[in-house]
């Protein structure tokens, strides 16, 4: 297919009017509201349903081998730009250059003519001429890709408050004034106080991000501020605004990302942020992010050793709900043999819950044949999961399709769910906010305001009460523990978002599971819950402690991050000490979470893995995180193979249901499916062969 810009003008006329007559003929499909209304049990192929209405200039998505795959294209978006509420003005400390009214770049999407202007004017720096609107992704604080040693300033008032920590969205640690805190902060509050960024190579500069300081107790943020280029360290040239030197309008409070276009973009290695005024009775604070494109340069080994490549053809690029869907239905069509799209309930918003079932009978449990799921997408805000599945279902398919024999046996040996956006609700806030503006929350909850991640019922303090009551009869029993009543009715607190999970849980007989979360670069495994109440962390090993421990290392060691002893911490924690894994209750303790209700309720081994210090990534950052979690993907799912699987019978041959299987020395047990079939996940099962 040519590309963009070489067809003959007859040619492009064909085409429009080919594409037209697409647009007519498939109509409003996509709207149909029973287009997507295949429910969770429905066994109609899902191909089979009328084709949807093509979107507007989408990006091409991939083509599967041996395949074309003609994508709907679509309108790229415009940069996110973000959104100040409007405060009464606070009293700042005097500082000789107050903000220009009207002249700070974040207020503009297109060039202004003061901008302009300031181009002419200013001869003395490199400019880039490109228009201002290609603004170029961030550099990368946030996701940790700019090093400690590439962040240096003036003054520091202590270590952890040092110019390492002035990254967009870094978390403090639990107590103020400790090793990690939540910002960079100068050791004096005057006009000469500075940090910088050596970005190691020329880079063209479009835009800087700033937050004020992440702190339950303190309120600091700077309010405006200069900003300054070098080729040397040694000679600055300031970002002018005609004239004279332009102040960037900066926080009005410390959470909110806050974005200034530069006038016109800049080129250079430094990049020099110089506070000129800061909220009143706080201290110049600062986190921030700088967007910049670094030039090509072949003859720097450097950069060219760490440069990240792949090789998978497949769709970079953030999706929002409707996207989603539409990407869905392509890998259908590409693979509508072993892929089945199905939902699994609304949101509270009504947005339904896709998911993707991929195995060589979809739609049929398969006995002996075990069900594993991954989930992402509780936290709205956390998308990096969310396209790392969209990516593992693009990638199985095509796969698949090539033969290649590990992915083949995965398929035809394993019947697994791919749920991508438990929450959509909250991430078509947080996609409204984009990828660096949304701040560290905006879209975490269910529209009504729920945290999926701990909105599950507490199994676990109904079980510990049972084991203290040593003298008694036991009333709860160490698995399949019944949910309470109080949770089941209307008036409970329960987002529907979880009660649909509940409800898949429970009809599927999941084996193996793994939620995507971010914010971290860890795996999590149960309990979550500490045992005793008066503490908040506290190691609180399930009876498959040793399971769960080998299932969390098989996806961190894997990945091409997580036991790096060099790496960095993301915020305040060092999970080293466990090779990237941790006891969930040990971290922070979480009541009715996810991972203990799957283990205390179903059949099904979960954990929680925390696949990015960034929650939501630059769309050019998805290929190298995607290298980073591929063969985790891949190797946990594989786990669900590990152990024991069997059959129990009667002494005529039959089948029986919900039959308990015990393992010796772990005083959790499981049950058959409807399908008499059991899998028990890799444990030492003494005695298990010999059982019926």
């Amino acid at each position: 297919m040519s590309r963009p810009g070489t067809a003959t003008p007859a040619l492009a006329l064909v085409l429009l009017a080919v594409t037209m007559a697409g647009v007519g003929a498939q109509g409003a499909a996509l709207e149909d509201p029973d287009y997507y209304g295949q429910e969770i049990w429905s066994q109609e192929p899902y191909y089979t349903r009328p084709e949807p209405e093509p979107e507007t200039f989408s990006p091409p998505l991939p083509a599967g081998p041996g395949e074309e795959w003609e994508p709907r294209p679509q309108e790229p978006r415009a940069p996110k730009r973000a959104t100040k509420p409007k405060k009464a003005p606070k009293r700042e400390k005097s500082a000789p250059e107050p903000p220009p009214p009207g002249k700070n770049s974040n207020k503009k999407v297109m060039r202004t003519k003061s901008s302009e202007k300031a181009a002419n004017d200013d001869h003395s720096v490199r400019v880039a001429h490109e228009d201002v609107r290609e603004s170029c992704p961030p550099l990368g604080l946030e996701t940790l890709k700019i090093t400690d040693f590439q962040l240096h300033a003036s003054t520091v008032k202590r270590y952890g408050l040092g110019a390492h920590r002035g990254r967009l969205n870094i978390q403090a640690g639990i107590n103020e004034n400790d090793f990690y805190d939540g910002a960079w902060c100068a050791g004096r509050n005057d006009l000469q106080q500075w940090i910088e960024v050596d970005a190691r190579r020329l880079t063209r500069f479009t835009g800087v991000i700033t937050q004020g300081r992440n702190s339950l107790w303190l309120s600091d943020w700077v309010t405006s501020y200069k900003v300054m280029v070098s080729n040397d360290s040694h000679t600055w040239v300031t970002v002018k605004n005609g004239s004279g030197d332009m102040i960037f309008e900066g926080n009005s409070e410390k959470e909110i990302p806050v974005l200034n276009e530069l006038p016109v973009p800049m080129v250079a290695r430094y990049i020099r942020i110089n506070p000129r005024s800061w909220f009143d009775n706080g201290s110049i604070c600062m986190r921030m992010e700088i967007l910049g494109c670094p030039l090509p340069d072949p003859n720097n080994y450097y950069h060219r050793r760490n440069e990240m490549t792949t090789t998978d053809d497949l769709d970079f690029k953030h999706h929002n709900y409707k996207e989603m869907r539409q990407l869905m239905k392509v890998v259908n069509e590409m693979c509508p043999n072993i892929t089945r799209i199905y939902n699994i309930g609304k949101s509270h918003q009504g947005l339904k819950l896709y998911a993707v079932e991929i195995s060589d009978h979809p739609g049929e449990h398969e006995v002996g044949e075990p069900e594993f799921h991954y989930i992402a997408g509780a936290h709205g805000n956390e998308v990096l999961g969310r396209e790392l599945l969209l990516l593992l279902v693009q990638f199985l398919c095509q796969e698949y399709l090539a033969w290649n024999a590990r992915i083949v046996h995965l398929v035809e040996e394993t019947r697994i769910h791919i749920l991508p956006s438990l929450n959509p609700d909250g991430y078509e806030k947080a996609y409204e906010g984009g990828s660096e503006l949304g701040g560290w929350s905006l879209g975490r909850w269910t529209h009504d305001g729920i945290d999926i991640n701990n909105n599950f019922p507490d199994l676990n303090t109904l079980l510990w009460e049972a084991e203290d009551q040593q003298n008694g009869p036991r009333k709860v029993p160490n698995h399949y523990i019944a949910i309470p009543e109080w949770f089941l009715s209307e008036n409970a607190t329960v987002a529907a978002e979880t009660r649909a999970v509940i409800a898949w849980m429970e009809k599927i007989p999941f084996v193996l599971g793994g939620n995507l979360q971010g914010g971290e670069l860890v795996v999590a495994y149960p309990y979550d819950l500490v045992r005793s109440p008066w503490k908040t962390q506290e190691h609180t090993p399930t009876p498959d402690d040793h399971v769960f421990r080998w299932l969390a290392y098989s996806y961190a060691s894997t990945h091409r991050l997580m036991t790096d002893a060099r790496r960095r911490v993301c915020h305040t924690e060092e999970f080293q000490k466990e090779e990237g894994t941790v006891n969930g209750a040990s971290w922070h303790t979480v009541a009715g979470s996810l991972n203990d209700f799957s283990y205390l309720h179903t059949n099904c081994f979960e954990l929680s893995i925390y696949v990015g210090c960034d929650k939501y990534p630059h769309e050019s950052q998805l290929p190298e995180e995607w290298e980073n979690n591929r063969e985790s993907l891949i190797v946990f799912m594989e786990q669900v193979h590990r152990g024991i699987k069997g059959l129990v019978r009667d002494s005529h041959g039959k089948g029986i249901p919900n039959a308990i299987i015990s393992v010796e020395g772990v005083n959790h047990d499981i049950r058959t499916a409807g399908a008499w079939s059991f899998t028990q996940t890799p444990a030492e099962c003494s005695g298990c062969e010999s059982r019926p």
